[in-house]
């Protein structure tokens, strides 16, 4: 479940506060537009900072309390006063939700949220480790496969399952931008795969990020074989593989899966 629809669950029995980052000057914990809810107890998401935290939740429960907004914007240094060594300065923004706001959330802060497209060729051990792990963090997950009834029955919010025979056919329906994740039960399907990937990119340019699970033996075979097919050297060069952050040696699909999903978020500035 998103936080935003924690906290339509949370606005159907009672009020809450949004408290939202509305600036930040220096150093902050969270960027513009990060938010998170107060209840008269419950909490919903994160703005960050500690003792920043701590002065908002106080400050969004004495609303709760008086009923209506007092201050509706308020301004906070990051410094000897709370304690922080960020040095920076943070403006929040507080609002008093009810259940009539529910229907405008989805909108105003699930849709503002930046998101990581993200395509998943593979429905093997790895790929439902990746799509798990995935479906915590700020993506949009495509996950595609050529076999029947391979995809579990429940799957992220962020994530949608599709099955394509020939696989590689799903490569022209990709989300400009995509990451894409090749990890399929068959090396045949792979190099099918990585192939109509950097066609599109020839074409199109818009596939920042081809990942290819694998052996640096893996890769070699394949380099020759795509070019073969007609790819040159740099273009070979957008493909990665092995993929996963260096270091981690471990080879357990969650393992590689924590490695894949750090090397996507290094290359993504979130915005």
């Amino acid at each position: 479940m998103r936080p935003w629809q924690e906290l339509a669950l949370l606005l159907a029995v009672e009020p809450a506060v949004l408290v939202r980052v509305e600036s930040v000057q220096g150093s902050g914990p969270r960027e513009v537009g990060a938010w998170m809810a107060v209840g008269r107890e419950a909490l919903v998401a994160t703005i960050g900072g500690g003792h920043l935290e701590f002065e908002a939740i106080a400050q969004a429960r004495a609303i709760l309390a008086a009923g209506r907004v007092a201050e509706a914007r308020r301004r906070f240094a990051l410094g000897p006063s709370l304690g922080q060594c960020c040095g920076g300065v943070v403006e929040l923004g507080f609002e008093l939700l009810g259940a009539a706001d529910i229907p405008a959330l989805k909108a105003r802060l699930a849709d503002a949220e930046p998101r990581l497209p993200v395509a998943l060729f593979g429905g093997g051990h790895v790929g439902r480790a990746l799509m798990r792990l995935l479906g915590e963090l700020p993506a949009e997950v495509f996950w595609i496969d050529s076999r029947d009834e391979i995809f579990p029955a429940a799957l992220p919010e962020n994530t949608r399952a599709e099955h394509s025979d020939p696989v590689q056919a799903a490569v022209q329906d990709l989300t400009p931008g995509s990451r894409v994740l090749v990890m399929s039960f068959s090396h045949a399907e792979d190099l099918d795969i990585v192939a109509a990937c950097l066609q599109r990119r020839r074409e199109r340019g818009d596939l920042p990020f081809i990942g290819l699970i694998g052996s640096k033996s893996k890769w070699a075979t394949f380099r020759h074989r795509l070019e073969a097919r007609g790819f040159t050297a740099e273009e070979l060069a957008a493909v990665t593989c092995p993929i996963g952050v260096p270091g981690i040696a471990g080879k357990q699909p969650a393992v590689i899966a924590v490695a894949v999903a750090a090397q996507l978020l290094q290359g993504w500035s979130g915005t």
